[in-house]
């Protein structure tokens, strides 16, 4: 990147010996020094640049007396690829005292956007540049004026990115001498063609103008952007200072926007013709859509027409026919609106439909759909499936069942739910409302019979096929095993016996008790033996024999209806739990909690664990706390509430129906406090050719 300067307005009584270039980054504080030595001349070029970094500079200049303040900093650069200079400018143009030039966008722009441009300008035979704008030009046109008249001038362009690159000037100009030469072109039209011209459909229109300008201006038809040309029905005449189009036997395709322009080397003139041709409007524009098709019926919508032959649609015709017949049949005649519901339509057969455009001038012309068949695009639900029955009572059942796999190609709204009694052949529809959930309570069922049960889903189709039947569900009141006999206690023991006893349970599951079983289980086996006979007990007391002298041994007692064996009760004096197993795992640590993690204990007392205790100790105290007040089922735990700082250690019980067991072994000790984080990315804040 090249700089220059310009010379101190005072050099302090003393020639300047030379300047020192200093530099730094846009987002940095320090200068750097970058001028080994000292600059003589007033320009310097820096090197060892980082590409897309913006740079800025300042120059302190040297004398006998020492060193100057620092310069003003020079405005921000990014070190890029250079910019290309723009296209050579044109005159388009040329007065006594003034110029306009335009050019043409350099082809490459140094990776970031153009911003403006520079123009500078040079009176020959040997004028030096001068800059010639006083403002950023953002376009590739500019005017200079303060011309000398009769002076002869030569103009070249730079061009500047955002990033403050300036390109190398363009080529410069042709000569250009500053006199009234070249007028630029004008057009004149009578005051009929300030307004739309309207004209008849197979009218002849014509349009007309007069032009003036030096040298003699280029004149130039278009319609929407498209070179006319002369042709038998479109005439075109063109003269020195007049020009005339005529169109003849009008449509209403001939009209929309015609445009004249007239040029020359001074600039260009243009003027803009709308014509207008009153006509029957144009097809509606498609495709005509067919939507929403049943056997009776189909949506037909379609846009406006493009072309409305100069006056407002009034309404549509919709027309349709058989493909088996010629003959087209009015659907509807004035429709104000561009959707329309064909009703009345036969099942199975195939229309074409088609829409007309009618204004104050006629019908237009049609638009036709494609071919369709008037047939319902769906079709009766799958069979839902087989019903189950979750609750049942002496009178009443709910039954429950799954969507069908496939609705049919419509929503299902209901579900009809039919029953069948065992002792008859005959369906009976079960709901007389809409059943639209996957569950139904079915009541007014005679008590102790028995049923079957199917459903059907309907949709817009109909009813669809029956699922498969249920089981039969015998209408009777539930029965469920009884609960786990009360105050269960140890009587009596010998060295080979162990007499229990126990109280009927509180819930005998809606049905009598008919018995009790006791069974035993070594501690450390898992492997129950019934004592009683197999058909149950019939009092609530009962001596266990054939046992072994100082063998522990876990009792459960069960009562027993009609429906099975119900939960068991175990006598107190069974073994509890052993410690859990370790090590006690420490996981996500923080200031304030900690996730505890531990294996159950080998021998888990002869019944379910159903709670583990945890405790905590600061390594400061004695003292053991428990910290859940609730029960931890799993053997993993977060504990909250620790203090920031503070060294904890902990152990577990386990607990079951008996009591709480042995404590595991400590975990170790660990201090509540956050991870600490990797530190961040190093930067460079100075740096010199020894050190950073």
């Amino acid at each position: 990147m090249t700089i220059s300067w310009d010379e101190p307005a005072s050099d302090g009584g003393s020639p300047i010996l030379g300047y020192h270039i200093e530099r730094k980054e846009k987002n940095s504080i320090l200068w750097q020094k970058i001028s080994k030595a000292l600059v003589a001349g007033n320009m310097f070029k820096s090197t060892g640049l980082v590409d897309g970094i913006a740079y800025e500079y300042r120059v302190i200049a040297e004398n006998m007396a020492g060193l100057s303040r620092a310069s003003k900093h020079s405005e921000t650069t990014f070190a890029l690829d250079p910019v290309d200079p723009p296209g050579q400018p044109v005159a388009l143009n040329v007065t006594r005292h003034e110029v306009t030039l335009q050019w043409t966008k350099p082809e490459g722009d140094g990776g970031f956007s153009i911003t403006g441009y520079q123009v500078e300008k040079r009176e020959l035979p040997d004028g030096r540049w001068l800059k010639a704008n006083y403002s950023n030009v953002l376009e590739t046109t500019f005017t200079i004026s303060g011309l000398t008249e009769d002076a002869t001038y030569e103009f070249h362009v730079l061009a500047r990115n955002s990033a403050g690159a300036l390109s190398k000037p363009s080529l410069p100009s042709e000569e250009i001498t500053c006199r009234d030469d070249i007028e630029v072109p004008k057009l004149e039209v009578d005051t009929i063609y300030n307004s739309t011209v309207v004209v008849k459909a197979g009218d002849v229109f014509k349009l007309a103008a007069s032009v003036t300008g030096r040298p003699i201006p280029t004149l130039l038809w278009t319609k929407d952007g498209k070179e006319l040309e002369d042709t038998a029905k479109l005439e075109i005449k063109l003269f020195d200072f007049s020009t005339t189009l005529v169109n003849k036997d009008s449509l209403r395709r001939c009209g929309g926007t015609f445009t004249l322009t007239a040029s020359n080397p001074g600039g260009f003139a243009k003027h803009t013709f709308n014509v207008k041709v009153l006509d029957r409007p144009g097809p509606p524009d498609g495709p005509l859509a067919v939507t929403d098709v049943t056997a009776e019926k189909c949506i037909l919508s379609w846009l406006p027409p493009s072309h409305d032959g100069g006056a407002k649609i009034l309404h549509y015709i919709i027309e349709k026919r058989e493909t088996s017949r010629l003959a087209w049949t009015n659907v509807v005649s004035e429709l104000q609106v561009n959707r329309f519901k064909v009703t009345k339509l036969l099942k199975g057969n195939e229309y074409i439909f088609r829409v007309m455009a009618v204004n104050m001038h006629g019908t237009g012309e049609p638009l036709e759909s494609n071919p369709m068949v008037s047939t319902n695009p769906y079709v009766p639900a799958d069979a839902p499936s087989t019903p189950e029955v979750t609750t049942i009572t002496k009178n009443t059942m709910v039954v429950c069942w799954e969507r069908p796999d496939h609705d049919g190609g419509s929503s299902i709204f209901n579900y009809v739910v039919e029953r069948r009694d065992k002792t008859g052949l005959r369906w009976v529809k079960c709901n007389k409302r809409t059943v639209t959930d996957l569950r139904y309570k079915v009541s007014g069922l005679t008590p102790g019979h028995e049923y079957e049960f199917r459903i059907i889903a309907e949709n817009n189709a109909g009813l669809g096929t029956p699922s498969p039947s249920s089981e039969f569900y015998k209408a009777v009141d539930t029965i469920f095993q009884p609960g786990p006999p009360g105050n269960q206690r140890v009587l009596d023991t010998t060295k080979s016996s162990i007499t229990v006893a126990w109280n009927k349970p509180v819930y005998d599951g809606g049905s009598d008790i008919i018995g009790y079983i006791v069974e035993t289980c070594l501690p450390e086996e898992d492997e129950w033996t019934i004592r009683t006979p197999k058909k149950g007990l019939v009092g609530t007391s009962f001596t266990i024999t054939n046992l072994v002298e100082n063998q522990d041994y876990k009792i459960n007692i069960c009562a027993v209806n009609c429906e099975g064996v119900g939960e068991p009760a175990q006598v107190p004096g069974t073994p509890i739990p052993g410690p859990p197993t370790g090590p006690i795992t420490l996981d996500e640590v923080t200031s304030d909690s900690v996730v505890l993690s531990w294996n159950p204990p080998t021998y888990v007392g002869g019944c379910a664990i159903n709670n583990y205790v945890v405790e905590k100790r600061e390594t400061t105290t004695t003292n053991w706390h428990i910290v859940s007040a609730t029960l931890i089922p799993d053997s993993r735990f977060k504990l909250g509430g620790l203090d920031e700082g503070i060294e904890y250690e902990y152990r577990v019980y386990a607990e079951n129906i008996v009591g709480v067991g042995k404590a595991s072994k400590l975990s170790e000790i660990r201090v509540a406090r956050d991870p600490c984080h990797s530190p961040g990315k190093p930067e460079a804040v100075i740096v010199t050719r020894g050190a950073v």
